[in-house]
């Protein structure tokens, strides 16, 4: 699967949603005691295994190897990947046309609700106030607007938006993650498509 973080990544580069240095991805496999993250400011066109920063949890905190650069929102990784026995993949990018119909004031979670190809398969949860990137604040309420709690580490959704900013969607595994921002970024797509005001 730390396959897949690279293969994700450059798919999303690929697709608009990034440019070179952007985005970011995390994995914690089944009661592993370590988390996977991206490196900061790397090239996600040439993301591979070698590359990706192994971090070991310890008495519940993250225990970051010395000379080691994760990415710089690893607080966000922490929060959604902390409490989980099962495999967890985060992916954080910045799809084109979620920023734009969040930006424009559609309320992506309502506006969801009208297209099944979408919500039988996606769980979309409120959008995430703007806050600045890599900030402690902005880990804390992307945790908070999935629905992930130290009671519920699961989550109650599967993606948020982020004002400003992007998506951070969570799954099994990283592709599943990408296929949720996929259906996202389609129906906004669709929607701005559609010449209706917010």
């Amino acid at each position: 699967m730390l396959t897949a973080i690279g293969d994700v990544l450059r798919r999303c580069y690929e697709r608009g949603w990034i440019t070179t240095r952007d985005g970011n991805c995390s994995l914690r496999r089944a009661r592993s005691i370590y988390l996977y993250v991206t490196p900061s400011g790397w090239r996600k066109t040439i993301i591979h295994p070698e590359h990706i920063v192994k971090i070991r949890f310890v008495n519940g905190h993250l225990q970051v190897p010395d000379g080691s650069n994760p990415s710089g929102e690893l607080h966000m990784h922490y929060l959604l990947t902390r409490g989980m026995t099962r495999t967890r993949a985060v992916v954080h990018v910045h799809p084109t046309h979620v920023v734009a119909a969040i930006y424009r004031g559609f309320d992506i979670q309502k506006i969801c609700r009208d297209f099944p190809e979408i919500y039988r398969y996606t769980r979309i949860g409120p959008t995430v106030p703007a806050l600045p990137a890599i900030s402690q604040e902005l880990g804390d309420a992307t945790a908070r607007a999935l629905g992930v709690t130290a009671d519920n580490p699961a989550g109650d959704f599967d993606i948020v938006g982020q004002a400003n900013h992007g998506v951070c969607s969570i799954a099994s595994d990283p592709w599943s993650a990408y296929e949720h921002i996929e259906r996202l970024d389609h129906i906004c797509e669709i929607v701005l498509n559609s010449g209706i005001s917010p």
